[in-house]
Formats: C-alpha cells, sequence, structure tokens
C-alpha cells in the first residue's frame, strides 16, 4: 500500500496532476505514515517559491447578516437565535486604521450576503481604504454576484476575491444548500471572477455532512483544473442552530493531509490555516503550515462583535486568533521555522 502512496505522490510532485481515482486512493489510504511522507514535500514545494515566509492578512467580519439559508451554517437567514449586526463603514476603517498600525497590508472583508453592502457602498468603502492605503491590497468574501457588481468592486480597487465552492460535486452540492442556490451558479461567479482579473480564490469543508472520497477526489481535481491563485480548506464544524448540529467535526489531520496535496497539485497556491483549524486543535494552525500553508488571517473585527459572527460553534477569535496578538503570532510560526510577513503577499506566478 504505502508503495502505491509514494508512487503516486511522486507523480503528483513531478507533474502536478492526478486521476480522479488516484486522488480516490490517496484519500482512501490515508495514514499518519502517508501524512509523514507527503507534507515535507508540500513544504518543500513551498518553500521553492514562498520561502518560509507566511502570509498575514487583517480579517473584517463585516456582517453577519445572509439572505440565504445554507443548511451547515449559523448565520443561516432562518436561525433567529443568531444576535444579528452590521458594521458601518466608519467601522471598517477603524479596523483597517488599527491594522495598518499593527503592519498589516491586506485586509479582508468578509460577510454574509447583506444587501445593504450593495455596490454603491461597496465600491465606496473600497475606495476609501485604498486612497488612504494605497500600498494595501483589499481581498473580499461577500458571496455570489453579478458579473457586473464584480467588475465594478474590481474597477473601485478590490484585489482579490474567495468564493468557496464548498463542493464540486453537484448532488453534494444540493444536499448543503438549498433550492435556491445552484451548484451552476457558484462555478459561474468563480469562473467571472477569474475572468475579470481578481486573485480568485475557491475551497470546501473536510467531512462535511454527506461528503464521500469520492466527492473530495473531486474537489481535489477541480482545484487542479481551475487553478486558484487561493484555496480555503478547513475542517467542517457543526452549528448547534443548523440541522447539521448533531453531525461529527472535519477530522484536523485529513484536512492538514490534503493541504499538503493542495500544495503539490498547485505549488504557487496561496494556501491558508483556517480559523477551523485552530478551533478544533491548539496547533491545527502550525499543523496546516507543516504540511504547506503559507497564510494566516488574524481577526481584526471590533471586539464586540467577534462573537457573533458564527458559522460553527465555538470559533476561535482570541489569542494568537486575534490581529492584537500579532507578536505572539510571530513567536508561534518562528517555533516551526516560518516566518510572518506582513506586505501584501500577492501570489507569486
Amino acid at each position: 500500500m504505502m508503495n502505491n502512496i509514494y508512487k503516486i505522490t511522486d507523480k503528483l510532485e513531478k507533474e502536478h496532476s492526478l486521476s480522479i481515482n488516484e486522488y480516490e486512493y490517496l484519500i482512501t489510504e490515508y495514514s499518519l505514515k502517508a501524512a509523514e511522507y507527503i507534507s515535507p514535500k508540500a513544504l518543500k514545494a513551498k518553500r521553492e517559491i514562498y520561502a518560509d515566509d507566511i502570509y498575514v492578512r487583517g480579517l473584517i467580519e463585516i456582517s453577519n447578516i445572509c439572505k440565504n439559508d445554507c443548511l451547515y451554517c449559523g448565520i443561516r437567514a432562518s436561525n433567529t437565535n443568531c444576535d444579528r449586526y452590521r458594521l458601518n463603514k466608519a467601522d471598517i476603517l477603524s479596523c483597517c486604521d488599527e491594522g495598518y498600525g499593527l503592519g498589516l497590508r491586506t485586509f479582508v472583508m468578509q460577510g454574509g450576503e447583506d444587501m445593504y453592502f450593495d455596490d454603491d457602498t461597496m465600491c465606496d468603502i473600497i475606495k476609501s481604504i485604498k486612497s488612504k492605503y494605497p500600498d494595501c491590497a483589499v481581498t473580499l468574501s461577500l458571496g455570489e454576484k453579478s458579473r457586473e457588481s464584480y467588475q465594478k468592486m474590481y474597477d473601485a480597487g478590490a484585489d482579490r476575491y474567495l468564493l468557496r465552492h464548498e463542493t464540486a460535486d453537484r448532488e453534494h452540492y444540493s444536499k448543503l444548500h438549498p433550492q435556491a442556490m445552484s451548484y451552476d451558479g457558484r462555478m459561474e461567479c468563480l469562473r467571472a471572477l477569474k475572468e475579470i482579473g481578481y486573485q480568485t480564490g475557491c475551497g470546501f469543508m473536510v467531512g462535511s455532512p454527506y461528503q464521500t472520497v469520492k466527492a473530495l477526489a473531486q474537489d481535489l481535481k477541480f482545484i487542479e483544473e481551475f487553478k486558484p491563485d487561493m484555496c480555503g480548506v478547513g475542517p467542517f464544524i457543526p452549528h448547534n442552530d443548523t440541522r447539521f448540529r448533531d453531525y461529527p467535526a472535519g477530522s484536523v489531520e485529513l484536512t492538514c493531509y490534503l493541504l499538503a496535496i493542495i500544495r503539490l497539485i498547485h505549488p504557487r497556491v496561496l494556501l491558508p490555516a483556517t480559523t477551523a483549524l485552530a478551533t478544533l486543535s491548539p496547533g491545527g494552525r502550525q499543523k496546516a503550515v507543516l504540511s504547506g500553508a503559507n497564510v494566516v488571517m488574524p481577526n481584526l473585527s471590533p471586539t464586540a462583535v467577534r462573537d457573533k459572527y458564527l458559522l460553527y460553534n465555538n470559533k476561535a477569535s482570541r489569542g494568537t486568533e486575534s490581529a492584537q496578538c500579532i507578536k505572539e503570532l510571530k513567536e508561534q510560526m518562528a517555533d516551526i521555522g516560518a516566518v510572518v510577513v506582513t506586505h501584501r503577499g500577492d501570489v507569486i506566478k
């Protein structure tokens, strides 16, 4: 078995491509020994392009109001227990001011699909940030919008857009989302973002309800073919106010194994060590970095709202998950031989 793992991994390292069946094999035969073989190769591939640098972004969660009703999400529209909030422009610019003072040069505005943040509102905010901090990148993660809206925000100065595809399996997608949302619509958005010129990110959950090995293999093949600039992958974590409340969380170990595979598929990808990993395991972020991740996104949101942006249970938002603790984050990364850098951290083409 391990000989096959070695053979397939070596092929992936060289060719950056496998068949669906080969991806399935790597996932099915996951083991600690397999991870110990793949992770050093992923770390080597990352270092050849990004050295030991870990890019840090300031995450601003601008709203937990959302028109959608994704079945796994704690801020889904039908969750009446969610304590809703929305940041205004002054709040967001204040977060950027603090982040800039901490040395951050990328701001990530993330939120539910809140209709208050229409094109004019978002373009005004983006222009204000770019005018005050022209040396900074602006990343958006605000869900599905029209191509016209994406174009307007890009023209206003947005640099990157993260839209997790969630699953590249059409049937699986339908089991995680309401009928009003479509797999084809999500994919159309991702294609539009890339064509417009954004540094474009996709991503998926590991261990989500109804996920199969084949579905995960399809995710890997999609990443191989789509070639995103960013890829956000984290373990599924249930939320108490969803129908999946009693489902088990995804595996930190399998997630890190998949991160290593993704690094070998697409060595230049910006690969975050997600908050979900840190939520499930105190050393989750470090494990991800040692598996090839090279981005961390500590929280810049006002402390009064951090506990309200709960996509899943018990989200980590304190300690080194907080942007204010960047010194501790640097020490944590230094312990595993990584160096936190605070410049824009664009994808290296």
